[in-house]
């Protein structure tokens, strides 16, 4: 048996990888394209491991998809595979049209090509994981997102997530494909990659630069620990109904600014700088187009039908992130210069 993971590479895939090898023997095919933000070194741990099968390949490859279906036979695709990052897709949308639809498009009918020929089309699960974002900004006494507030994506790149989950919904619907989804709150944690608020603002401070925060810092988002995100897949793939969406969690509403503050007092503590806090390090810069003022999950369906909650709090997830960050500044580097590359060619030259 094994399951086919997209994107797992990436901050969320990698770390949903790590994750499951290291509570299960069941075989993973790891298909990533190795865009800017995928990144084998994520997955070090694993070579040698015959559990692990690494293949770099786009989602948009319908040749490579069909073959990797009648090769492993696969009970279970769990699709992170995406663009993302706001602002590179206000820069470059065309990508994002690309990966997020176009991709989810030639994933879809590759899965359903490999599932109409199944004997027992019950046993397989397609599981995308999408994003909050395709809610739109919520009002301050707003509630939280429920599953079934309406869409109203602001930027293109939650407008090409909540196409991909219009497409898995009506493939599910139309050809009665076995589909689940979760819409997930802003994940921080391991191997984040350093152009998003926690990692940016983590290296900046170490390295004596300014925390550059959009507008007034006070945006709201609900920040989701990797780990838990990761623990919510595997519930949702082991017991979700079909055809219904999850949203994922943390119960964890702040805003950026006080996130900057939060870091800037753990590295005050774990790495203390000679010249003072790292408060003094704060900007307040311009901010972005189309900037949603707040996000927030209600993830009580996915308590009350599948039993899961959150092992973190916000406070036991940050600091476990700055520890590791503050453990692996060679990654950091590695990334940062684009060297990553050159590190994970080396490792798998052939």
């Amino acid at each position: 048996m094994s399951i086919l993971v997209t994107g797992g590479a990436g901050f969320i895939g990698s770390n949903f990888v790590l994750d499951w090898l290291a509570q299960s023997d069941e075989c993973i095919v790891n298909l990533d394209a190795l865009t800017y933000a995928g990144n084998r070194e994520n997955l070090a741990s694993l070579a040698g491991d015959a559990r692990h099968q690494f293949v770099q390949g786009d989602i948009g490859d319908r040749a490579l998809l069909d073959r990797l279906f009648a090769e492993h036979r696969p009970r279970a695709i769990v699709h992170f595979a995406a663009e993302s990052h706001v602002d590179r897709s206000i820069h470059g949308p065309g990508a994002f049209i690309k990966t997020n639809v176009e991709g989810t498009f030639s994933l879809l009918e590759a899965t359903r090509a490999y599932w109409s020929r199944l004997d027992d089309k019950d046993a397989l699960r397609f599981l995308h994981v999408s994003t909050d974002e395709v809610y739109g900004s919520l009002a301050p006494d707003a509630p939280a997102f429920t599953e079934t507030h309406p869409y109203e994506p602001n930027s293109p790149y939650s407008a090409s997530k909540a196409a991909s989950d219009h497409l898995v919904r009506a493939w599910h619907h139309t050809y009665g494909l076995p589909v689940l989804t979760t819409n997930c709150s802003n994940n921080y944690g391991p191997y984040h990659f350093p152009e998003k608020l926690i990692p940016l603002v983590i290296v900046n401070a170490l390295a004596g630069k300014p925390l550059p925060i959009y507008g007034d810092g006070q945006q709201v988002r609900d920040w989701l620990f990797v780990g838990d995100h990761c623990s919510a897949i595997r519930r949702v793939l082991e017991v979700g109904r079909l055809g219904e969406t999850y949203n994922v969690g943390g119960w964890n509403e702040k805003t950026n600014l006080s996130i900057v503050h939060t870091i800037c007092e753990l590295l005050d503590e774990l790495r203390p700088s000679p010249e003072g806090s790292y408060k003094r390090l704060i900007t307040h810069v311009k901010d972005r187009p189309g900037h949603d003022r707040r996000y927030a999950i209600d993830a009580r369906k996915l308590q009350r039908e599948l039993g899961w909650r959150p092992a973190e709090t916000f406070e036991t997830g940050i600091r476990k992130t700055v520890a590791w960050y503050l453990d692996h500044q060679d990654w950091v580097q590695r990334v940062q210069s684009g060297a990553y590359r050159d590190w994970v060619a080396r490792q798998y030259a052939p």
